[in-house]
């Protein structure tokens, strides 16, 4: 069985990491690259970086912040927000990071997809997804930092992202983000049924059986939290112990 990852998210907005609720109320919270180096030794599996202004301000990610961390931490880093071409792709990876995110530009150029996973390889490719619910029990994807509603449906978009070269599918729940209640678990249950390759259940931990039912009812292969993590509420440490006494597989 493959171990499941844990992911600090790192929200980035003017060379800040930052944290809110429901993509609103943010709050200024460290130093990208202190961060990282601290979650690195910490024991996290992964980490995401994502200029959360960069598509909504129509502008590049800022590199400034990848090539810090590329330099303080030692465990694989994705990083998303303003990657529209494929000029973007390759200046974040050779900046230092392993996998690239996207979201809003792959709505508007899917081909964006098969064209990245095709020259770097589906493994560098990540399709972040943020998702609200509808009145009728459907998910539409939002773009713009969760700003504009699109006409997509999450699940669907998952399943046409996958068959572009997505190598990865990061599930963001706008309703819960931020919020603590726990994952969107029917969502991310209906989008891990849905496709072959792994899903990151992000939006809404508050406690570390959110992570357990991430991984029991909706197998996530990824786990990703921030303001917990931020703000000192769990530990890695004792997460990983605490998922590996209940029977979930992860890295010590």
């Amino acid at each position: 069985m493959l171990a499941r990852r844990i992911i600090p998210c790192l929200d980035v907005r003017n060379g800040r990491v930052v944290k809110g609720k429901n993509f609103k109320d943010i709050q200024d919270v460290d130093d990208p690259a202190r961060l990282g180096k601290y979650y690195s030794d910490s024991g996290a599996d992964e980490l995401v970086f994502y200029d959360i202004t960069a598509s909504n301000e129509e502008r590049k990610t800022s590199l400034e912040f990848v090539k810090k961390v590329a330099h303080e931490i030692n465990i694989p880093f994705s990083v998303g927000g303003g990657v529209s071409t494929i000029d973007d792709f390759k200046f974040i990876l050779r900046s230092g990071a392993d996998k690239v995110s996207v979201n809003s530009s792959a709505v508007r150029n899917p081909n964006l997809i098969k064209e990245a996973a095709e020259r770097f390889g589906n493994q560098c490719v990540v399709l972040s997804i943020d998702a609200k619910k509808n009145e009728e029990g459907s998910w539409s994807v939002y773009v713009k930092g969760g700003r504009e509603k699109t006409t997509l449906d999450a699940v669907q978009w998952a399943v046409k992202g996958v068959e572009l070269g997505a190598g990865e599918i990061v599930v963001n729940s706008i309703d819960e983000d931020g919020m603590k209640n726990g994952y969107d678990l029917e969502l991310l249950k209906k989008i891990t049924d849905a496709v072959n390759v792994p899903v990151i259940a992000s939006g809404g931990a508050g406690k570390m059986e959110h992570f357990l039912q991430a991984v029991k009812y909706a197998d996530a292969d990824g786990i990703l939290a921030a303001s917990v993590f931020h703000f000192g509420e769990i530990k890695i440490s004792d997460l990983k112990k605490y998922l590996k006494e209940n029977g979930v597989e992860v890295r010590i």
